[in-house]
């Protein structure tokens, strides 16, 4: 099955529990997956991979603390990425305008890198009453068969 890098944008926490969440259900799916609560460019696999990137938007619209470094690294980065698939998972509250920009962004941003997006950005609003762990397996388990 795909190789599947979970890379997480978290200030509090909560997105941590959506990623995890999905964790399970893909590994449930038969996929290999890493998650990476704090992750490095350079330590994560680019050829062949699906990246699942769940993040938060924080302040006005900002990158969580964690995945600032990660962020910075993917945008100085020279080589295309062309061998790696992505899809993005977004946290927030929809009282801000700046709603799930920074997943927002960085989906604009894997896309100028060469990167292939293979499920669209999933927007998760906590302002309604939803189980945002359920809502993010429910997707995967839709898109499976985009997954490999």
């Amino acid at each position: 099955m795909t190789q599947i890098q979970i890379i997480v944008g978290s200030m509090l926490g909560g997105t941590e529990y959506v990623a995890e969440a999905c964790q399970e259900t893909l590994e449930d799916l038969g996929h290999n997956v890493t998650l990476h609560l704090v992750p490095k460019f350079d330590d994560i696999l680019k050829e062949n991979q699906l990246w699942l990137i769940c993040t938060s938007t924080h302040g006005a619209g900002d990158y969580p603390d964690n995945i600032k470094s990660f962020v910075d690294q993917l945008t100085q980065y020279t080589q295309d990425l062309n061998h790696t698939s992505f899809a993005v998972i977004g946290i927030g509250d929809s009282s801000y305008d700046t709603f799930c920009l920074a997943a927002k962004n960085i989906n604009t941003l894997l896309l100028s890198k060469g990167c292939k997006e293979k499920i669209k950005l999933l927007t998760l609003d906590m302002t309604l009453d939803i189980d945002p762990e359920e809502q993010a397996q429910h997707w995967i388990s839709q898109h499976k068969d985009q997954l490999s």
